[in-house]
């Protein structure tokens, strides 16, 4: 299991498209499991709808976590995705 907090950068916060890029961009780890940790929150970076659910806005702290095969790799392309603001 890996782990890395990373800040929300976007003004916006973690609206739909950034979710859902997360989102798409995670589901390609299919034996990695990839969890957000918001306040106290558990989400799953696979769920679009849990993602907006936990409302993420600009500033705020995200733990993410990776288990599982390629754990790295997928840790690493969440952390990309946050720290470049999700291309935006």
């Amino acid at each position: 299991m890996v782990t890395k907090t990373v800040e929300v950068i976007n003004k916006e916060g973690v609206h739909m498209r950034p979710a859902g890029l997360l989102s798409e961009e995670m589901k390609k780890y299919t034996d990695c499991r990839v969890t957000l940790k918001v306040a106290d929150k558990a989400i799953k970076a696979t769920s679009v709808m849990q993602i907006m659910a936990a409302g993420i806005k600009c500033g705020t702290k995200v733990e993410i976590t990776a288990e599982g095969e390629n754990e790295q790799a997928a840790l690493d392309k969440a952390v990309e995705l946050f720290e470049t603001g999700f291309g935006e």
